[in-house]
């Protein structure tokens, strides 16, 4: 049988999502629960593997077992086994043509800076100090220029291993809340430090020491080195991944501190 899982991890103390020899790893974290749970060793299948430092509210996973367990053993049973910074908010048996990373459809980041000279002291582990003033509409302005399907190889790390650098970005905003910026982009799928490497750019746009035009022109020459420097991990959250209707998974719960700002 198939199962999917909803993890929720702080990445902080992470290595990213994937397994890697000698480093921790969300993953490493997951299976082990599931092989006390099941007694026989599992591997997973996650929808988008997050970076060193990154944090997830929904990511979601599929594995496959012969063993039978109620649904609360891959719930609460699980919780029990995993470290205090990674959870599993819901599990769900699926068809076998379920697959967590090809069956989605689009994935949605969110990414939260504080921007106040001087630093915080709750939640900054999640959040990315910039002490800089930033203007936010301008940023939201840059944005736009990347709705839409383009090249974003200007937005690629220099080691993605994807085919192509052409994405489709369905959605992207960026807003002020008080001493926060959050930027929320969805698209069909993202490249290798994609969003830092956006949200880099959008900072020397906010600061003004480029125009909104410039983000434009970097995107058109598709070359890394014209962009800006790769924004830090600690403010990037994956928050939501789309499915077809047919799997009737359960939907992306953002929490109070993930206001729903798709009618911002």
């Amino acid at each position: 049988m198939r199962i999917a899982l909803c993890i929720e991890y702080n990445g902080a103390n992470y290595s990213g999502w994937q397994r890697q020899q000698g480093t921790l790893c969300v993953q490493e974290c997951v299976e082990d629960a599931l092989e006390k749970i099941s007694l026989t060793p599992i591997q997973v299948t996650c929808a988008g593997r997050t970076d060193a430092g990154v944090h997830a509210t929904y990511q979601i996973i599929h594995f496959d077992t012969d063993v039978s367990r109620p649904i609360k053993a891959w719930t609460r049973g699980m919780n029990t086994h995993l470290p205090h910074d990674v959870a599993v908010k819901w599990a769900a048996f699926v068809d076998d043509e379920f697959h967590a990373r090809f069956s989605a459809t689009s994935r949605r980041y969110r990414y939260i800076i504080y921007n106040d000279p001087l630093r915080p002291a709750i939640l900054n582990g999640g959040l990315t100090h910039v002490y800089y003033p930033l203007n936010a509409d301008l940023m939201n302005k840059a944005a736009q220029y990347l709705a839409g399907q383009h090249d974003f190889s200007s937005f690629r790390a220099a080691n993605c291993q994807a085919k192509t650098a052409i994405r489709t970005i369905e959605k992207i905003q960026v807003f002020r809340l008080g001493k926060h910026i959050i930027m929320d982009v969805k698209a069909n799928a993202f490249l290798h430090h994609m969003v830092r490497n956006i949200i880099g750019s959008l900072i020397v746009v906010g600061r003004e020491l480029e125009p909104v035009s410039w983000l434009n022109q970097v995107l058109q020459l598709r070359d890394r080195t014209k962009a800006a420097m790769t924004a830090k991990p600690n403010g990037l959250y994956l928050i939501e991944v789309d499915y077809p209707a047919q799997f009737d998974l359960p939907n992306s719960e953002l929490g109070p501190l993930f206001l729903d700002l798709n009618n911002h």
